[in-house]
């Protein structure tokens, strides 16, 4: 055995996670499999979830669970009206709370600004028509500003693997009810990397769509920052992760920014090639603030990449970097203040200071600063493009480090920026992104890499993403399953 691969094999096992989880894996391929085999029924998965959740106690992942005699009672009709060829007949998911559900409160993690939706949007009906089972609603940073998982009044999750740990946001709650077992998938959503700095904390799949892929119909107010942000898939594997994209996806004529070549977009995920490029960050364009263990990582996932058969290009990092300034630290941030000044002017005493601060920036910024963002955007896109004729993907780590609690308590702003050094620039950019697992630092923390590609390449990249999670050889989330 080579040294790559017993290091490999090392890091197929995860590190013990903070609460275990025993019994069979919710997986999608496993979930059916158990279906079809009469091994679980939908009320048995039901009953199994809430135990779960109940063994947790309050680990702050959600803000509205169903009542477990509802989610029985659904289960129970399931069972009773059958199959009937849905594809996620029985299959347990969570949602952020940012997303509007008919019948459940809506918060934004804002308490005082509740509301019980009366609609939602084309990807939530999808869903249910398939037959999933809605768990709860999960907390998240407030107004998903931030990628911490800490500006919430609900209380900080934590990652699966410590409870020291920021469990990554603004997804929070969703990613950790995928890695703890407690749904097979999450709808979370993403406007600065909020579907993937979740999935590194916590060792799953998060799938990030180019913008307008899939409708935002469904997001509180149709989000608030509409021209970039999109909906996102957590999930064990590549494959599930996919599988859900392909269900969501697709044009809504009633969301402004749907675009309607996304009918059009084939999402069934392509086999890579024996040999192929891809894109790494040159020189000092790789950060990681010191963490050596993060470091350390990211080279082995180029390694594995090289040995699966990539050839590494290194990437001028200048116009990413530049873009991903532009997101908080230009006009940007005046999107959300055309959706949540009146909510700043209504509630403004019970706004986490940390949000406040950042919302209250936006009148810094002039109608002449944006249209000098938006041009020099794309400025910086059309500089990209030859690299995306060079490469199948370009390979990031999703975050530089992961960040104790504490540390993010006592430097929220510094430190939120510089988990987003990989992430900001993607949806500016109208760029993919699939976020997976990497393998542990020696502390027993997980760490990602993201593979970004352009607008609807999803496909591409999918099968380079599905084949290294499976090199890899880890095991799923906290739930100690192997990969199916």
């Amino acid at each position: 055995m080579t040294a790559f691969a017993t290091r490999a094999a090392a890091l197929a096992a995860a590190p013990t996670p903070v609460h275990p989880v025993s019994g069979p894996s919710l997986d999608l391929a496993s979930l059916r499999a158990a279906y079809a085999d009469g091994t679980l029924t939908p009320t048995a998965v039901v009953n199994l979830v809430y135990d779960r959740i109940e063994a947790r106690g309050d680990d702050h992942v959600w803000i509205h669970l169903v009542p477990r005699a509802e989610a029985l009672a659904a289960a129970a009709q399931l069972e009773a009206e059958g199959l009937q060829g849905r594809p996620l007949w029985g299959v347990p998911f969570s949602i952020k709370d940012c997303n509007d559900v008919v019948g459940l409160p809506t918060t934004n993690a804002l308490p005082e600004g509740a509301y019980v939706a009366a609609t939602t949007g084309q990807a939530v009906t999808r869903l249910f028509a398939a037959g999933a089972l809605l768990v709860g609603k999960t907390n998240m940073d407030q107004f998903g500003i931030g990628l911490v998982g800490m500006r919430t009044p609900y209380g900080a999750c934590s990652s699966v693997f410590g409870e020291e740990f920021i469990s990554g946001g603004s997804s929070s709650g969703s990613g950790v009810s995928v890695a703890a077992g407690l749904v097979s998938f999450s709808i979370g959503n993403d406007a600065a990397g909020s579907g993937r700095v979740p999935a590194a904390f916590n060792n799953i799949v998060g799938i990030k769509p180019t913008p307008g892929l899939v409708s935002n119909a469904c997001v509180s107010g149709g989000g608030c920052v509409k021209t970039i942000e999109t909906l996102s898939v957590f999930a064990l594997t590549v494959p599930d992760g996919m599988a859900l994209l392909q269900l969501i996806a697709g044009y809504d004529a009633s969301y402004p920014f749907s675009k309607p070549e996304a009918d059009a977009v084939a999402l069934d995920p392509e086999t890579p090639p024996t040999a192929f490029r891809f894109g790494v960050p040159a020189g000092d364009a790789l950060r990681f603030f010191g963490d050596a263990e993060a470091e350390r990582l990211f080279a082995e996932a180029v390694a594995r990449f090289e040995a699966m058969g990539g050839t590494a290009v290194p990437v001028d990092f200048a116009p990413f970097e530049e873009t991903q300034k532009i997101l908080y630290d230009g006009p940007w941030i005046a999107e959300r203040a055309l959706t949540l000044d009146p909510v700043l002017a209504r509630h403004r005493d019970a706004i986490h200071p940390v949000t406040r601060q950042i919302l209250e920036k936006s009148a810094d910024f002039s109608a002449a600063d944006t249209f000098r963002a938006i041009h020099r955007i794309a400025e910086l896109k059309c500089a990209v493009r030859p690299v995306w004729d060079d490469v199948a993907f370009i390979l990031v780590p999703t975050t530089p480090t992961i960040y104790r609690k504490a540390e993010i308590a006592a430097d929220p702003i510094a430190l939120n920026a510089k988990l987003g050094i990989y992430t900001n620039f993607v949806n500016l950019m109208g760029l993919c992104g699939i976020a997976v697992p990497a393998g542990f630092r020696a502390d027993g923390l997980p760490l990602g890499v993201t593979l970004l590609a352009p607008g609807f390449a999803e496909a591409r990249i999918a099968g380079h993403a599905a084949n290294f999670h499976r090199a890899t050889g880890l095991t799923l989330g906290a739930t100690g399953a192997p990969q199916p």
